[in-house]
């Protein structure tokens, strides 16, 4: 069976049933509760990018595939290891030739929702973004005609490209590349978190701390920011965190005000994406919401809030994607 004719179904059907929970109970934390968004299933599709069940197919083994790298052996998996987080677990990325990159690595993980990708948002979509790091130099370091020139030595690869791009006189082209690796990210997703079962009606399903720690997200402010289902804003907001001299998006616009801000990162999953900031240098969630009291919010939490808010954080960790590891040609 074909992975995406189990997965596409599958996702179709659970947010089908999803939708009919209404939440009815109270637990006096409503108000809080309504400013919050359930994460769906699907992100929104891009017309220029229909998801086939072929595309995400394709997507899915170029996602895994180590020789459109220079050196044959890296992977946009090797950084994104569905095992951790479909992230590193290490402060900065290591890439070809053991370089290591400035910053650490961000999940795949419901990327889809992102209005802006990479630290520094100099891509707007994941079309744009899948097609840099086969070629940045610290990473894949790949020529992209060379990568292409690769799969198509392969005639299970020509095949592939032909079904999900079966219009297409030429179908192994970098446009289609960037487009299936895309549509791939887009199902890795992760909805139903015991906080999405809180929020459509489950009262049970996060503790009274984890409670009063989203209580104290939104006090602090925590929310101005980190909005919406995947609780980014997908803007660019100034921190300079210790050991960090990254100068963020100013590398994109040469703009002076741009000098230090990054792109909020997700909470979703945030549990099992550490280490934390731009260069990785925090290494866990309680150091990660005191340094952001302290640098964005001017705010010394106390241990309590402390605690209470990375409860609360713990219960955005959602189901994992269901994919299969795929057998390359």
């Amino acid at each position: 069976m074909k992975m995406t004719q189990k997965i596409l179904p599958s996702i179709i059907a659970s947010a089908a049933l999803i939708s009919t929970s209404t939440v009815v109970a109270e637990d006096g934390f409503e108000d809080y509760r309504a400013r919050f968004e359930a994460l769906p299933y699907l992100p929104p599709i891009p017309e220029s990018n229909s998801l086939s069940e072929e595309k995400v197919e394709l997507g899915n083994m170029l996602f895994f595939e180590p020789r459109i790298s220079s050196s044959g052996v890296i992977s946009c998996a090797t950084c994104h290891n569905p095992a951790l987080g479909w992230a590193d677990r290490i402060p900065r990325a290591v890439g070809h030739d053991g370089q290591v990159g400035e910053r650490n690595t961000p999940t795949v993980l419901n990327s889809g929702f992102f209005e802006a990708q990479f630290w520094d948002g100099r891509e707007p979509d994941l079309e744009g973004q899948a097609l840099g790091p086969i070629e940045a130099d610290v990473e894949m370091a790949m020529d992209l005609e060379m990568a292409l020139e690769r799969l198509t030595d392969f005639d299970f690869y020509q095949e592939k490209f032909a079904e999900a791009y079966p219009d297409d006189e030429d179908p192994i082209s970098a446009d289609n590349l960037a487009k299936a690796l895309a549509s791939f990210q887009r199902t890795l997703n992760t909805p139903n978190s015991p906080f999405d079962r809180y929020l459509r009606g489950d009262l049970s399903a996060i503790s009274d701390q984890a409670k009063d720690g989203m209580a104290a997200f939104v006090n602090n402010g925590c929310i101005a920011c980190h909005s919406g289902p995947a609780l980014t804003d997908s803007r660019f907001h100034a921190i300079q965190v210790p050991g960090s001299t990254d100068l963020g998006r100013y590398v994109v616009t040469g703009e002076e005000s741009d000098k230090y801000r990054f792109k909020t990162p997700t909470l979703r999953n945030v549990a099992v994406t550490y280490p934390y900031m731009n260069n990785g240098a925090t290494e866990t969630l309680e150091q990660a919401v005191a340094t952001m009291g302290e640098e964005m919010l001017g705010r010394e939490f106390d241990d309590a809030t402390i605690n209470d808010i990375t409860a609360f954080l713990h219960t955005l960790t959602g189901e994992m994607p269901d994919f299969e590891i795929p057998a390359l040609p």
